[in-house]
């Protein structure tokens, strides 16, 4: 069998995450890294002819195939406090909490969702847009998470406490929700802000308008870009 020592996979999906990716390949020149970006060439085949020792998942929006999981070291970034927040759409849901802070856990992958032991844990502060958000999250990933478990191969410990579950957001929950203060606006704007999301919007008669770019303004008032189209 070939050594699993220096051999990575990074999969993901978002634009920061890859051009981090390879970056990191800088970083360990003695290593190979594969960078899988389609969810077709995640089969195990492929994988199991590289052979790496970790498979990393920043960012991926689909389920991982039992045979890689079980048969390789699999793991996944989750940006809550595990076992808080498992699930989908954790950003806007933490957001729409009030939640100004959270942590980032690295966690291996098993058959119950977000349910893996974790490796590590790193804050991270929830201000700013979304794909602000999602930059500082690469950033803290690959900057500091990634290579901490490639250097000292951390064995996961199993989560405490008992789970609090997400559930996945969907996109008609993107228009702004009536009775809602300013505060809540630009909340509502700024989670929604990142690439491949669907933006906060608002519906009169056969306009919809979609906002992003929020700024707040003290208390008084939020700019925004605005976006009008007919309704499809």
């Amino acid at each position: 069998m070939k050594s699993l020592q220096n051999k990575y996979i990074i999969v993901t999906i978002k634009s920061w995450n890859i051009e981090a990716a390879r970056k990191l390949t800088h970083r360990y020149p003695g290593a190979k890294i594969m960078l899988v970006t389609h969810k077709k060439d995640l089969v195990y085949s492929r994988i199991s002819k590289f052979n790496p020792k970790y498979i990393f998942f920043p960012h991926w929006s689909w389920i991982i195939p039992k045979k890689i999981y079980t048969n390789f070291e699999c793991v996944v970034f989750h940006m809550t406090d595990l076992p808080f927040g498992r699930g989908g759409s954790p950003l806007q849901n933490l957001i729409v909490r009030g939640i100004t802070k959270t942590k980032i856990a690295a966690l291996k992958v098993i058959k119950r969702l977000d349910a893996g032991p974790i490796y590590i844990k790193k804050n991270l502060s929830l201000h700013d847009s979304a794909g602000d958000i999602y930059k500082r999250i690469s950033r803290i990933i690959f900057g500091n998470m990634i290579p901490y478990i490639i250097k000292n191969k951390p064995i996961p410990v199993p989560q405490k406490g008992s789970p609090v579950v997400f559930k996945r957001r969907k996109p008609e929950q993107s228009k702004i929700p009536h009775n809602i203060d300013l505060e809540g606006i630009y909340d509502y704007i700024r989670m929604l802000d990142a690439e491949g999301y669907p933006p906060a919007f608002h519906e009169i008669q056969n306009l919809r308008f979609e906002f992003r770019g929020a700024l707040k303004k003290g208390n008084r008032y939020v700019d925004a870009k605005i976006h009008i189209r007919r309704k499809r």
